[in-house]
């Protein structure tokens, strides 16, 4: 059921389109766009959702380092 689920996230994440802009920075861009400068805003767009995936990839990390630990040590003792 996993590896479905996996797939099928894999297929459509590309056609997913992901704005994550507060109401400021929206203003901002959409000021820089209508004088032509897009870098500003796919700079900004990157910014904000490496600041928003890095906690979430922190607790992933921490908690496959968990399990490893947990689970060697559940064997050390079965011994």
């Amino acid at each position: 059921m996993k590896k479905v689920a996996l797939i099928i996230f894999s297929l459509l994440l590309p056609y997913t389109k992901v704005w994550a802009q507060c109401a400021m920075c929206k203003t901002t861009i959409v000021n820089n766009v209508s004088h032509g400068e897009l870098s500003l805003a796919e700079g900004l767009n990157f910014g904000i959702m490496y600041l928003f995936f890095t906690p979430y990839l922190a607790i992933l990390v921490i908690g496959i380092l968990w399990y490893k630990k947990s689970k060697s040590h559940g064997k050390k003792k079965l011994q």
